[in-house]
């Protein structure tokens, strides 16, 4: 089957993508491993920066019932706090509820989406894609996205560098009823970890940590290292002892990797947590994962709308890429050590409850504006 634009993994990059150039009048198939909805391991918590751009693809986002959130909290691991005032404000929406919504959008708009399955091969020969499927079937195309998050087996395959080495972290996801303020996003650190909890849907709250696996495997499993290590942050221990948890098993995803990739690999067009993953405790992940999907969608359609100039689409992708987001990945790559130990956390926490313009900054350098 030939197609204009394969796009492998159905997560926000490549769905915002999938409609941005189906809408543009494309034909597009999107690749997904599960069948939506689903939930993720994520923070939940959108920027209000990707709002012009979601209402220019036809998304009715009030209908989805998100929480406004314009505060933010952050705790150091014996439970000192700073407050904040949120610049541009963000909103609280399950992916469970969001990605189900664009899908639903996308195959309106006349996306093909071949769900369970997954590209097991893609191979690029005489300026073409071919994509091998688990099913059997075999897609080809002159564009290929890879929009497939974090890890997977294609990035062996392609035989990036950060998959050879093993990253030490892990992430654990529950939706809870708790009694917390709907307007506001805290962060409460822990030794080797932090959580995250805010807002979403139907007065629902996200609760969401990052921890190594080091700490789970000395505790030997994740209520006996949560007892042990989160509940000595106060903040967290309250959550655990007050809050109803909504899951029977928290959401867990392993080998989170925060470490430096490329854009561009083998010709395919990176986008999203494949092309680099911001750090959680910058808040801004799903954010950069849809303006990465309007990147992609303004460079392909510029790509078979001028001649099919795959030199002239692969810079003008990489330039705008690292122009959007080589800068929020470094910064957030710097946050990120300043709280890996509880004494440095300590320190970094009292030391920014004293310079709030500092706090502001960097909260700027890990966001972007309007598009």
């Amino acid at each position: 089957m030939t197609q204009d634009v394969v796009i492998i993994g159905g997560g926000l990059a490549g769905l915002v993508s999938a409609l941005g150039m189906a809408r543009a009048g494309l034909q597009v198939t999107l690749i997904e491993k599960k069948s939506y909805p689903f939930h993720r391991v994520c923070g939940e918590y959108v920027s209000n920066e990707v709002l012009p751009y979601l209402r220019a693809l036809g998304v009715e986002l009030h209908t989805l019932g998100p929480a406004r959130i314009t505060r933010f909290q952050l705790s150091s691991p014996t439970g000192k706090t700073l407050d904040a005032r949120l610049d541009l404000g963000g909103f609280g929406l399950s992916r469970f509820t969001l990605d189900h919504y664009l899908y639903q959008l996308a195959e309106k708009q006349g996306v093909c989406f071949m769900l369970q399955q997954t590209a097991q091969q893609v191979s690029f020969h005489d300026d073409a894609f071919t994509v091998r499927l688990s099913g059997g079937d075999s897609l080809q195309a002159p564009v290929v996205l890879g929009a497939y998050g974090k890890r997977t087996t294609l990035d062996r395959q392609l035989n990036r560098s950060f998959f050879k080495a093993r990253s030490p972290y892990i992430g654990v996801k529950y939706h809870i009823a708790h009694d917390f303020p709907r307007d506001l996003i805290a962060l409460h650190n822990f030794r080797d970890g932090y959580a995250g909890i805010s807002a979403i849907e139907k007065d629902r709250y996200c609760f969401c940590y990052l921890t190594t696996r080091q700490n789970l495997k000395q505790h030997g499993g994740i209520g006996e290292m949560e007892r042990e290590v989160l509940y000595q942050n106060p903040h967290l221990r309250r959550i655990f002892e007050q809050a109803t948890f909504l899951y029977e098993q928290p959401e867990v995803i392993n080998e989170i990797s925060f470490a430096t990739k490329t854009c561009i690999e083998n010709h395919m067009l990176m986008c999203g947590d494949a092309a680099g993953m911001i750090t959680p405790l910058c808040g801004n992940g799903m954010a950069m994962a849809i303006h990465s999907g309007k990147i992609a969608t303004e460079q392909v359609l510029h790509y078979f709308r001028n001649g099919h100039n795959r030199k002239a689409l692969e810079e003008g992708y990489s330039s705008s890429w690292n122009k959007r987001f080589s800068q929020r990945l470094r910064v957030g790559r710097g946050v990120q050590h300043l709280f890996g130990s509880t004494l440095l956390s300590e320190v970094a926490v009292g030391a920014l409850r004293h310079l709030p313009p500092v706090t502001q900054r960097i909260m700027r350098l890990t966001h972007g504006q309007p598009f």
